[in-house]
């Protein structure tokens, strides 16, 4: 039996393409981003409250620094904040393609790095790339010819990542050496079926979070939905959004016992911004989440 499970309002504040949602635990706070905007939110999930921090371009995802601060998926690469800071500096640059492409969604590992992919603004191109930034602020390229580079996530022992490419229809999973920082065998783990009959055309895969079961939380572009998947693919919850395109979702609270999920303005539909759309919400789904993990540069 599927359970269905109904989001509540968190804060409205007008995002057009809310994104990447992280919990910060010292401050209790949910960090995420407005793309395009190029915005980082700080949202106090109890009073709506909303401290915004300008990227200066669009902003793909962030992240929590061990030593306080941010780390940044930028349009043109990699950019830290420091601690008591909101001055945003490039620190390591990747192939943006002179403005074609820009970076996307990004996630921290069990051992501080940041990895985020690039998506060409013409996405029928595929000219997508995957990279990890070490904390000495190194970079490495691990795949290309990515479509738009999504959900990403570590199994708790850091050596299974499963990934979304959006276009794909589908969850990858990996091998993933925590120790070295290198993925392989890439292989298909199931099928999240495009939908066209829908307002948006289309139903895409998005952002995705894994609980402390080690089951996918996956935000249904289009559909409306964010999924529960276990490892296998068998459909058991389904949080059914009162808007069209939720983006992705993450663990916070105390306990880490809410699910946060982002939305965004559907684009290709032609109509204007409809209530809640941009939106973040909540839900507690009866299962745990784990910290999210932070960049030790």
């Amino acid at each position: 039996m599927i359970t269905k499970l109904r989001p509540e309002l968190v804060a409205d504040v007008g995002a057009t393409d809310g994104e990447g949602p992280f919990w910060i635990p010292g401050r209790r706070r949910l960090g995420w981003v407005d793309i395009g905007a190029g915005k980082l939110h700080l949202t106090d999930v109890e009073s709506g409250g909303d401290e915004v921090i300008q990227a200066g371009s669009a902003l793909g995802a962030a992240a929590e620094r061990q030593g306080g601060g941010f780390v940044l998926a930028l349009q043109d690469g990699f950019g830290l904040i420091d601690r008591d800071s909101t001055e945003v500096r490039l620190v390591a640059a990747v192939d943006s393609a002179g403005g074609e492409l820009r970076m996307n969604d990004g996630k921290c590992d069990t051992r501080g790095r940041f990895w985020a992919g690039t998506m060409a603004y013409d996405i029928s191109q595929r000219r997508g790339a995957f990279y990890r930034l070490d904390p000495d602020l190194t970079v490495t390229s691990h795949f290309t010819g990515l479509g738009i580079s999504n959900g990403f996530d570590w199994l708790p022992d850091g050596r299974t990542a499963y990934y979304i490419d959006s276009l794909d229809s589908r969850v990858d999973v990996f091998d993933s050496d925590p120790d070295a920082g290198e993925l392989s065998n890439r292989r298909a783990a199931f099928e999240v079926p495009n939908d066209r009959s829908v307002e948006t055309g289309m139903t895409l895969a998005d952002g995705m979070t894994l609980d402390a079961e080690g089951h996918l939380w996956i935000a249904v572009w289009g559909a409306g939905e964010v999924r529960r998947y276990s490892p296998a693919g068998e459909l058991e919850a389904v949080v059914e959004m009162p808007v069209v395109s939720p983006s992705s979702c993450a663990f916070g609270g105390d306990e880490y016992d809410e699910l946060y999920i982002t939305s965004m303005v559907p684009a290709g539909v032609a109509r204007g911004r409809l209530p809640g759309e941009g939106a973040v919400y909540r839900v507690r789904p009866g299962v745990r989440g784990v910290p999210a993990r932070t960049f030790a540069g």
